[in-house]
C-alpha cells in the first residue's frame, strides 16, 4: 500500500513538473487556462441571471459555443464564425457572450455574440485571437497573436483592440475584467517565468507570488479582490486571494495542488484542488474554509465560475467516466448532460 502511494505521489509530481515547463515556455496555445485532469465538454461562465455558457458537441460531432438559460430551461447553439468549432468563455449580465471560433480550417478569432449575431473582433496582427471575458460595460479582454507571433493580452473597446503589453517578456494573456476596467492575467517576465498581473491606469503590475516562480491571476471582482494560483517554495501550486497588496494562500483539499478560478462580489471563491486521495474536486472557499463540492459520481470535478446568487458551474466526471457540465446550487450538483446534439435529459 505504501509503495503504491509513493508511486502515485511521484506521478503527480511528474505531471505537475511537465505542466510548469509548459507554462514557463508560454509557447503552447492556451485556450483553456487552469485545467486539471483533461475534462471534456464544459460550462465556462454563469451570469447573475443564471445564463450559462461554454461548449458542447453537436449532432455532427463538432464543438459549438452554447448558451443555456436556467430560467426557462432553453439551450441555444451559438454557431461559429464560419469554421467548424467555437467556444464561449464569458457572459455579462446583459447577455453578451464572448469566446473564440474558427473562421477557416486554420484561423481562429475572438467573437462577441449580442443575442443574434456573432461578430469577429479581429486580431493584433496575427491569425489568432481569443476572447476570455467581458464586463457589464461591454469591454472585452483576452489575448491575440501579433504580427511577430507573440501572444499579447488585449482590451477590445468600441471595436478597437489594444495591446496591454507584458511584464518584460514577449507573451501575455488577459483572463478577466471587472466593471471598473481593472484587468488580470499573466505574462512572462524578462527571465521567462510566468507572473500574475493587474492592469489598471495603463500599467501592468506584478502581483508577486507565494514563494515560487510561476503564478497566474484568474479573476477579479468589483472590490478589487483577485484570485488565481501560485507556486510556493515547495513547487506546489496553491490557490490564492490577493487583496490590499497581500497574497494569501488558500490551501488545498488535502492534496498538493489547488487552483482558484472565479470570485463573486461577496468574496466567495471557486476552483479545484487535489484531495488527500489524489482525486481532483471542485471547491468553494468562504470565510477561511475550503469546501469540497464532490463530483457527479466519478473522480474529477472542476468549478469554472460563480455568480452573485452563488450558482456555480463547471464540469465533472460521472460514475461511468463521462464528462458533463454541471450547475451547483443550494448544495446540489445538477448534471446538465450536454452532449451529442445538445441532448438533455431534463433540468
Amino acid at each position: 500500500m505504501k509503495e503504491n502511494l509513493l508511486k502515485l505521489l511521484f506521478l503527480l509530481i511528474l505531471i505537475f513538473s511537465l505542466f510548469l515547463l509548459t507554462l514557463e515556455n508560454v509557447e503552447a496555445e492556451i485556450v483553456n487556462p487552469g485545467t486539471l485532469g483533461g475534462l471534456g465538454n464544459n460550462a465556462h461562465d454563469v451570469n447573475n441571471l443564471g445564463q450559462v455558457v461554454g461548449w458542447a458537441s453537436t449532432d455532427e460531432g463538432v464543438e459549438h459555443a452554447f448558451l443555456y438559460n436556467s430560467a426557462d430551461d432553453t439551450f441555444t447553439d451559438l454557431g461559429t464564425l464560419g469554421g467548424y468549432y467555437s467556444c464561449a468563455m464569458g457572459i455579462n449580465n446583459n447577455g453578451q457572450v464572448v469566446g473564440y471560433s474558427y473562421i477557416s480550417e486554420t484561423h481562429k478569432r475572438a467573437f462577441l455574440y449580442d443575442g443574434t449575431t456573432m461578430t469577429d473582433l479581429g486580431t493584433l496582427g496575427g491569425n489568432y485571437s481569443f476572447a476570455m471575458g467581458i464586463n457589464n460595460n461591454g469591454q472585452v479582454i483576452g489575448y491575440s497573436y501579433n504580427d511577430a507571433g507573440h501572444k499579447r493580452a488585449f482590451l477590445n473597446e468600441n471595436g478597437v483592440m489594444t495591446d496591454l503589453g507584458t511584464l518584460g517578456g514577449v507573451h501575455s494573456v488577459a483572463l478577466d475584467i471587472n466593471d471598473f476596467g481593472q484587468i488580470v492575467g499573466y505574462s512572462n517576465s524578462d527571465t521567462g517565468q510566468v507572473h500574475a498581473f493587474l492592469y489598471e491606469n495603463n500599467t501592468l503590475t506584478d502581483l508577486g507570488s507565494l514563494g515560487g516562480g510561476v503564478r497566474m491571476a484568474k479573476a477579479i471582482n468589483n472590490k478589487g479582490q483577485i484570485i488565481g494560483w501560485s507556486s510556493n517554495i515547495y513547487d506546489e501550486r496553491h490557490a490564492f486571494l490577493y487583496e490590499d497588496g497581500v497574497m494569501k494562500d488558500l490551501g488545498t483539499l488535502g492534496g498538493m495542488h489547488s487552483d482558484a478560478t472565479d470570485i463573486n462580489e461577496s468574496g466567495k471563491i471557486v476552483g479545484h484542488s487535489y484531495t488527500g486521495f489524489g482525486e481532483i474536486h471542485a471547491f468553494v472557499y468562504e470565510k477561511g474554509t475550503m469546501t469540497d463540492l464532490d463530483t457527479l459520481g466519478g473522480s474529477l470535478s472542476y468549478a469554472s465560475s460563480i455568480n452573485d446568487d452563488d450558482q456555480i458551474v463547471g464540469r465533472a466526471m460521472t460514475s461511468s467516466g463521462e464528462k458533463h457540465a454541471f450547475l451547483y446550487y443550494n448544495g446540489m450538483m445538477t448534471d446538465l448532460d450536454i452532449f451529442a446534439g445538445f441532448y438533455r435529459t431534463g433540468f
